[in-house]
């Protein structure tokens, strides 16, 4: 059973990796066969899935669902377009920073779906090149993901496993991400800067554009807003109340619901990914087969005798294994294989505190996605959207930017963490102040254009192409 594990799990990996097959219908054979051979029970299957995980991911999917049907990304992103001034430069970091704050708190995929189209309407009326403004938001999504335990599905997994809450994730990854996304951004000014180029004429065109336009549905975008503060209210006092985030997940879906009932219910349903559910169940299995064997103990071990049972060389060497391996393969079913592995070594007798662990995990799934087009879901997103729109993303020259990027992320990291080992009472004064940065930034102008807004209630649909 041992070996038979050890090679269900390497060919679905494989099959993932390769993607000649669908991931999902990869994760459900490997499941399969380890349960029609006995390997995994059904109470052992019942046991492995992260049902938490799952009911999170289905409860944000129906809540975004829903709120981007009110137009309210793209009025962010012409909005944001409209205060530099139709400025190229300062739009691709203007729309980056909308990106990363959006994937803080809502799917990054979802994101970009939305900001892309925006993007190419932006870049033909400066009659600029997109690719430089894509780079950015792909890059910006992940970064922006990494700082919430909401913003991208590694950090749902890890907390869901550890109970680590909401303002854990705020507190310990913000601080670090904000520096991250800021020298990120500036270097791509640098590289990028000489080719967003544009005339006073064409920058006015901008300025005509009209933000409003873009909410179709205000009384709907109200409550959109009202339930998503009271969810993230919700996950921010999880910990205390002591209520999983996917209750409170699935209870902000079902009140949106209700609100919108005169909206068909069904749609909303539509919008959860069932693919992706489906493949993060056959993932839990597949993974739940070589731990069931004990693998994933033996390597725990191994992984305590190179670094000598020592945190910080563990944590190091856990930040960068993640990172060069999350640029070439999928990050989510490499953390599904590292959470128990880290669990382990925790059991095992690492010296010191073990969230040093999964921070460094995070850190190093979520931004090492960057470094390649296929090192996450949303990168893959914006490459195959540009590619139709005539503005192909190459592998080459996609990297040649933004793997330089990820492995400055990631010696900034590695700084950082180790500046949390050893002052980590610092982590609650920073991770406070970035999420008082963050809440101004997503509320304050919203608030004030929706006061004054004359829009109707409901407008028709207006395509960005």
């Amino acid at each position: 059973m041992y070996f038979f594990a050890l090679a269900i799990f390497l060919l679905t990996y494989a099959v993932i990796v390769s993607e000649k097959v669908h991931r999902t219908i990869a994760a459900l054979i490997g499941a399969g066969l380890l349960m029609l051979s006995g390997v995994l029970t059904v109470e052992d299957a019942i046991e492995y899935i992260d049902w938490n995980t799952i009911g999170l991911l289905i409860g944000m999917m129906i809540i975004v669902g829903i709120t981007r049907n009110t137009g309210v990304f793209e009025y962010l992103a012409v909005r944001a377009a409209k205060m530099v001034k139709g400025n190229p430069v300062k739009i691709m970091m203007a729309l980056a920073t909308v990106t990363a704050v959006a994937s803080a708190f809502l799917d990054n995929v979802t994101t970009v779906l939305l900001i892309v189209p925006v993007t190419f309407a932006i870049a033909r009326q400066l009659k600029v090149n997109p690719i430089p403004i894509l780079v950015a938001e792909i890059i910006a999504s992940n970064i922006g993901g990494t700082a919430t335990l909401i913003g991208d599905p590694p950090n749902i997994m890890i907390g869901s496993s550890t109970g680590l809450g909401f303002m854990d994730f705020v507190f310990n990854l913000a601080p670090v991400i904000v520096v991250v996304h800021v020298i990120t951004i500036t270097l791509l000014i640098l590289i990028y800067r000489k080719h967003l180029v544009t005339t006073p004429e064409l920058q006015q065109g901008i300025m005509k554009m009209d933000e409003k336009e873009e909410l179709k549905d205000i009384s709907l975008l109200k409550q959109c807003l009202v339930v998503l503060s009271l969810t993230i209210l919700g996950f921010v006092i999880h910990q205390y109340i002591h209520l999983e985030s996917s209750v409170i997940a699935l209870s902000g879906a079902s009140l949106l619901l209700l609100l919108s009932s005169r909206h068909d219910p069904e749609q909303a349903l539509h919008a959860v990914e069932w693919p992706v559910i489906f493949f993060f169940a056959g993932l839990f299995l597949v993974v739940g087969g070589i731990e069931k064997v004990g693998i994933i103990e033996a390597i725990a071990r191994f992984t305590i005798d190179v670094t000598h049972g020592l945190m910080v060389p563990a944590g190091m060497l856990i930040l960068w294994v993640s990172a060069i391996a999350s640029a070439f393969v999928d990050n989510i079913p490499f953390v599904a294989t590292m959470i128990p592995l880290i669990k382990d070594m925790g059991q095992l007798g690492m010296s010191g505190d073990i969230n040093f662990l999964w921070w460094s995990l995070s850190l190093g799934a979520c931004l090492g996605g960057n470094g390649t087009i296929i090192g996450a879901s949303a990168n893959v997103v914006v490459v195959g959207m540009a590619e139709k729109r005539g503005a192909p993303i190459t592998f080459i020259g996609y990297m040649k930017v933004a793997f330089p990027a990820m492995l400055i992320s990631i010696v900034i990291c590695t700084v950082y963490l180790i500046f949390w080992y050893q002052f980590h009472g610092l982590g609650l004064i920073l991770g406070t102040l970035a999420l008082g940065v963050v809440l101004a930034v997503i509320t304050v102008p919203l608030n004030n254009s929706l006061s004054k807004s004359a829009v109707s209630e409901k407008r028709p649909v207006k395509e960005n192409q």
